[in-house]
């Protein structure tokens, strides 16, 4: 699977062209943003953590060895053990994913979508028809947020079995996966809140990747 390498980033980036959105808005009313970040938090705990697991161990190895240490430099070699640690867990997501928990990682992209839904200018649009399509690549984890005009048009039923799919198909998502889900979702959009000329394009076209 395309996580083991960081999803295939290069690959998620070319599925989510400007080219595909344009042809998702222009069947549809809906303002459509989607938005690819790295991660939704800064997981510094699971660095501290490591940082802690690895000075534990390397005093304890100290302690035990059959060699001799100078006492005087035994704080600083735990010191230096933990700011390694941490470091290296901050280098990647694997440890971070590992040591935090999943309904840690549910919260963390649920709060950072809800954010972006205000920050971006998404909860502003005129006929409240905005949509954020939020992926966080380290909780493998993705969040649909619609505006009040959205969830009056399209039967509540419907969206929410979208949503699902969505939903489960970002745990384990392949490019192909992605781009058919938007295109479902797409086509919901446009039966339910058809375009019909007069609605301004309120918001910038195009998805927006963060990584860092």
């Amino acid at each position: 699977m395309c996580w083991a390498v960081f999803l295939c980033v290069s690959d998620i980036i070319s599925a989510v062209t400007p080219e595909r959105f344009d042809k998702a808005e222009k069947q549809t009313n809906a303002e459509i943003v989607v938005v690819v970040r790295g991660r939704s938090g800064t997981y510094r705990h699971a660095d501290y953590l490591v940082g802690a697991i690895m000075a534990f161990i390397g005093l304890i190895l100290i302690l035990f060895s059959p060699w001799e240490f100078h006492t005087y430099w035994i704080p600083f070699d735990v010191i230096a053990l933990f700011i390694a640690g941490a470091w290296v867990s901050s280098r990647g997501d694997l440890l971070r994913r590992l040591l935090t928990t999943k309904t840690f990682q549910a919260k963390a992209a649920r709060t950072a979508a809800a954010a972006m839904f205000y920050e971006a200018g998404i909860a502003n649009t005129s006929a409240e028809n905005g949509v954020l399509i939020y992926l966080s690549l380290l909780e493998r984890q993705l969040e649909i947020i619609a505006d009040r005009g959205i969830l009056t048009s399209v039967p509540p039923l419907k969206w929410n079995h979208s949503v699902y799919e969505m939903k489960e198909s970002a745990k384990r998502p392949t490019p192909t996966m992605l781009i058919s889900g938007l295109e479902s979702l797409g086509k919901l959009l446009a039966e339910h809140v058809p375009a019909t000329g007069e609605n301004p394009n309120e918001l910038a076209d195009g998805p927006r990747i963060e990584l860092k």
